[in-house]
């Protein structure tokens, strides 16, 4: 704790790491405090329908990346998820179109080039979300949400507002990641995941120590510990690499010698990120959008698909999120492209030949090591659902596994990494006992 303490004291030396910091809590209060502005006109007291429609399902995963903000009917409702949608297709278009592969080549001008049509497409998708999000919101209404409003007029302003909101939250996520600490994106999901953690744990508490039934501190002291142990298999997974040698040959320029290194090209293991757990719960929504447009609601498969804790729905969803480990691994990882860049560098793989072989060699490794680390995500994606047969509350159960925990994790992994690179840069210790963490492991949040 002491030496804890001490490296506290040691950031706040650091004047450039001291004015990132300041930086970074100013602008994530600016985001939490837009988080509480109700849209115009919006009584606030009478969104309880919107908040239970926000209980379960992709709602609930809407409203968890938008720090409580969607259920509130917030300016800031839509979030960054339309951002993140948009560079997702962006990711996609640049494996399947020829004219963003060569825009992806181009080096900093093609980056430039994605990231205004990723803007672009951001807007787009926000002249959808916005009027649908309203029409919701009306549905709920029941003629006393909102207080004097004609819904035809108001739908233009307020679309405008919702995608002036998430435009600002971009806007604030970029300016974080150029003058504060960490990605600014990932940090602002972040946030939003923490600001549901103390209800949830009081919540929690709460329920332990009034039902006679709950199991009281023993269980309580149960679930930290398990929790504990789900969060460490966490930052393994997020840190785990497999390294793969590569010998770069020696070339003679004039008096001096280039090359000769060995180096290696950290392969990891949870190369797919978040992406397969969010695609699993999309499709996993598509039951309960069929119960809701079918007369018939009385079928037993649809029923159980539609219960999170169901057995069948959890093997669906852990065959899903294994597929798309793959699917997402594939289009985000070009063996072909690595080989062709480590043979124009004039480096290979000890004991595999350049070009074709190179290219099959780090794909049959990819393959092996992202089996496990599918096995591994979908385990983290059903410990919520396990939790709940510990009778866990849903709120607090979140956080033992998911989406939620494998971006805390891989966050603030990513964020103490860049704190202390600034503080070894000035020949401070880190914030971990061992001075320092694995370079080879920063995390975005998709």
């Amino acid at each position: 704790m002491k030496k804890f303490i001490e490296t506290l004291k040691n950031c706040w030396k650091v004047e450039d790491l001291r004015q990132r910091l300041l930086i970074t809590i100013l602008f994530t209060a600016i985001y939490r405090f837009g988080s509480f502005v109700v849209l115009p006109g919006i009584n606030p007291t009478l969104l309880e329908k919107l908040q239970s429609q926000t209980a379960g399902g992709l709602m609930s995963l809407l409203d968890m990346f938008s720090g409580g903000a969607f259920s509130h009917a917030s300016i800031f409702a839509l979030g960054i998820m339309p951002y993140i949608s948009a560079s997702i297709v962006m990711q996609l278009l640049a494996v399947a179109v020829p004219y963003f592969q060569k825009m992806q080549r181009e080096g900093e001008s093609g980056t430039k080039k994605i990231n205004w049509y990723t803007r672009v497409l951001t807007v787009v998708i926000l002249l959808f979300q916005a009027p649908s999000y309203l029409m919701n919101l009306k549905m709920q209404a029941s003629g006393a949400l909102a207080t004097g409003i004609d819904w035809t007029t108001f739908m233009i302003p307020a679309t405008v507002i919702l995608a002036a909101g998430s435009m600002f939250i971009l806007w604030l996520g970029e300016r974080i990641t150029d003058k504060g600490v960490g990605n600014g994106i990932s940090l602002i999901i972040m946030i939003g995941i923490i600001a549901r953690l103390p209800q949830a744990f009081f919540q929690e508490v709460s329920s332990r120590f009034t039902a006679i039934t709950s199991g009281g501190l023993v269980m309580f002291i149960v679930e930290l510990i398990i929790l504990y142990a789900v969060v460490c298999a966490s930052i393994l997974l997020v840190q785990g690499t497999r390294k793969v040698p590569v010998q770069y040959a020696k070339r003679v320029v004039g008096n001096k010698q280039y090359g000769g290194a060995r180096q290696y090209i950290p392969l990891k293991l949870f190369a797919a990120n978040v992406m397969p757990i969010i695609f699993a719960q999309a499709l996993m929504f598509i039951p309960l959008a069929i119960v809701q447009y079918s007369t018939d609601n009385t079928s037993s498969v649809l029923q159980s698909l539609m219960n999170t804790k169901s057995l069948t729905y959890n093997c669906v969803y852990v065959v899903l999120i294994v597929a798309f480990t793959y699917f997402y691994t594939a289009i985000t990882l070009n063996p072909t492209q690595m080989a062709e860049d480590m043979k124009r560098n004039n480096g290979f793989i000890p004991g595999v030949k350049p070009g074709k072989d190179t290219a099959d060699y780090i794909d049959t490794v990819m393959s092996r090591i992202t089996l496990p680390g599918a096995f591994f995500i979908a385990f983290i994606a059903v410990m919520p659902a396990l939790a709940g047969l510990l009778n866990v509350q849903d709120a607090f159960g979140q956080f033992f596994g998911g989406t939620s925990l494998l971006i805390l994790v891989g966050v603030v992994i990513d964020t103490l990494q860049q704190i202390e690179s600034h503080l070894m840069m000035r020949h401070y210790d880190g914030l971990l006992n061992s001075g320092h963490t694995r370079n080879n492991s920063g995390v975005s949040a998709y």
